[in-house]
C-alpha cells in the first residue's frame, strides 16, 4: 500500500460518546475511511490458523471506557485480541496502568515524577493505621473511579475500608495551597505533545473540580507553566499512552500529578480552549497505520469539535441509543460508602430530583461526609425541609453510579433508598416490575 493511499481508521467504543465521533469525523475529514468497533458490527474468528478482525481496519483508536463498568477486565481483554492482530493507540497495558491509580502514581514516582503521598492498604486496618501520616484532612478515592465519582475527603476520626464496594481504596495526601481558590490542571497530550490545557475549578458546595460535577474551566494553553506541560508530557510518556487527559494539582512546593486518563472528556476542554483534540488523535492514528496527513488541516479542524453522527455509525446504534436500560418500580441495588456496602431493596421515584438514603442506612455505610445542606419539599405539601446531601456509591444492575443524596430518617417508610432522576435519568422505569410486589401509597419527596 502506497500511503498517499487512504486507511481505515477503526474507534473501538462500545459507547456512544461525542469523543468516539468527532475522532471518527475527523479522520475522514482528513481523507481517510473510518469504522466504529462495537457491539453491532464487531467480530474476531480464527479459521484454520488465521486470526481475522471484523471490520477490517488498520489501526484503532482506544475509547473503550472501563472506569465506571464492574468487570473492566472484559473489555480489556477484548481491546487486547484487537492490539494482536492490528496497531493500537492506547494499548491495553498502558490502559490497565492509567485507569487504577496506584498504578499511575507507582509508575510515575518510580521515574521520578512527583505525585502525592498515596497509601492502599489490602484491610482496612492496615488502612486506618497509615490515617494518621495524612494530617487533619486527607482524599480517600476508590482506585478506579470516573467523573470525579469514588473520591471523598476524610477528617481523621472517620472511619474507613480497604474497598468501597467491589474496588479497593486509598488514602491520598491532599495538595493544596493556602488562600487559593482550589483548581486543577488538565493538560491534553497527544503523540508527546501538548494540543491544549485548561483549569478546573470546584462548583460550589464541593471541592472536587471535574466538570462532569459541575466545574467550571479556563483556558490555560497560553500561559500554561513550562514545568506542569513537562510532568504532562512525562507523565503521559511514563504510562506508556498515546493520548491522555494528564491531571495536576499546585502545591506550595510546585506541581504534583494526580491523575492520567486515557479516555479524558473533550467538552470541558473545548469549552475552555476552543481546540478539539479529535483531530491531533486521527492525525496519530493515520500516520501509525503509514497513512499521510496535511497538519495545516489538522489545525483547521479542531477548531470545532465536530460531533454529528459519523458514516461509520453502524444503523442500529441509532435505536440502541435511545433505549436505555429497564429499570423496576423497585430494585435490589448496592450502596458503598467509605466504611462499607449494602444491598438493599430500593424504590424508583421519577418527582424526585435527587436520590434519598436512610439516615442509619448512611451511617452504616459511611456516606459522606455532609456536604452541604439542600432543600427538599415534600410531594404531598407546599413546605421544604433541610437535609444534609452526601456522596454515595449506588450499584444498580452492573452499573456504579457516584451520586449526591439527601440524607433523612426513613425509618417509618416502606423503603429506605429512593431512586431519583440523579440516577433514573440513565434508564427507563417500568412500574410493572417490582422486586417485592408491594406498591406503597405514601407520597414521597422531591428537591
Amino acid at each position: 500500500m502506497a500511503v498517499s493511499d487512504p486507511v481505515t481508521v477503526g474507534v473501538l467504543s462500545l459507547h456512544t460518546s461525542k469523543e468516539t465521533k468527532a475522532i471518527l469525523n475527523a479522520a475522514e475529514d482528513l481523507g481517510h475511511d473510518t469504522e466504529w468497533l462495537r457491539a453491532e458490527n464487531t467480530s474476531v474468528s480464527v479459521t484454520d490458523g488465521t486470526p481475522v478482525l471484523e471490520p477490517d481496519v488498520d489501526v484503532i483508536a482506544n475509547r473503550m471506557l472501563l472506569s465506571n463498568t464492574e468487570q473492566p477486565a472484559e473489555e480489556l481483554g477484548l481491546a487486547n485480541t484487537f492490539t494482536q492482530l492490528v496497531p493500537m493507540l492506547n494499548e491495553p497495558n498502558t490502559v490497565l496502568t492509567a485507569i487504577h491509580k496506584l498504578s499511575t502514581a507507582t509508575a510515575l514516582a518510580s521515574n521520578e515524577i512527583r505525585t502525592p503521598d498515596v497509601t492502599l492498604a489490602l484491610s482496612g486496618d492496615r488502612l486506618n493505621a497509615a490515617r494518621e501520616r495524612y494530617g487533619e484532612e486527607a482524599v480517600y478515592k476508590t482506585a478506579i473511579g470516573t467523573h470525579g465519582g469514588g473520591t471523598w475527603k476524610v477528617g481523621p476520626d472517620d472511619p474507613i475500608n480497604a474497598k468501597v464496594g467491589n474496588r479497593y481504596a486509598f488514602l491520598q495526601e491532599l495538595v493544596d495551597q493556602e488562600d487559593v481558590r482550589h483548581r486543577d490542571l488538565r493538560v491534553y497530550v497527544v503523540g508527546g505533545e501538548v494540543v491544549a490545557a485548561m483549569y478546573r475549578y470546584a462548583p460550589d458546595n464541593d471541592w472536587r473540580t471535574n466538570v462532569a460535577l459541575g466545574g467550571s474551566v479556563e483556558d490555560a494553553t497560553d500561559d500554561l507553566p513550562e514545568e506542569a506541560a513537562e510532568m504532562a508530557r512525562q507523565a503521559a510518556g511514563v504510562v506508556g499512552l498515546d493520548y491522555a487527559g494528564v491531571d495536576l494539582v499546585e502545591g506550595d512546593d510546585g506541581w504534583y500529578v494526580l491523575e492520567v486518563n486515557p479516555t479524558a472528556g473533550f467538552k470541558g476542554l473545548y469549552e475552555a480552549t476552543q481546540v478539539s483534540p479529535a483531530p491531533y488523535i486521527a492525525k496519530l492514528a493515520i500516520e501509525r497505520a503509514g497513512g499521510e496527513v496535511d497538519d495545516d488541516r489538522v489545525r483547521d479542524i479542531a477548531n470545532v469539535l465536530d460531533d454529528s453522527r459519523p458514516t461509520a455509525q453502524p444503523p442500529d446504534t441509532v435505536a440502541s441509543a435511545t433505549e436505555p436500560a429497564v429499570i423496576g418500580y423497585t430494585e435490589e441495588v448496592v450502596l458503598s460508602g467509605t466504611s462499607g456496602s449494602k444491598t438493599i431493596l430500593a424504590k424508583s421515584d421519577t418527582g424526585a430530583t435527587r436520590t434519598s438514603i436512610d439516615t442509619g442506612l448512611a451511617a452504616d455505610i459511611g456516606a459522606g461526609p455532609i456536604k452541604s445542606i439542600t432543600r427538599v419539599r415534600s410531594g404531598s405539601s407546599k413546605q421544604s425541609k433541610s437535609r444534609p446531601v452526601v456522596d454515595v456509591v449506588v450499584g444498580v444492575g452492573g452499573n456504579q453510579h457516584t451520586v449526591t443524596a439527601s440524607v433523612e430518617d426513613r425509618s417509618h417508610m416502606d423503603y429506605p433508598v429512593i431512586l431519583g432522576r440523579d440516577i433514573l435519568e440513565n434508564y427507563q422505569v417500568d412500574v410493572s416490575r417490582r422486586i417485592d410486589g408491594d406498591v406503597p401509597d405514601t407520597p414521597e419527596e422531591e428537591e
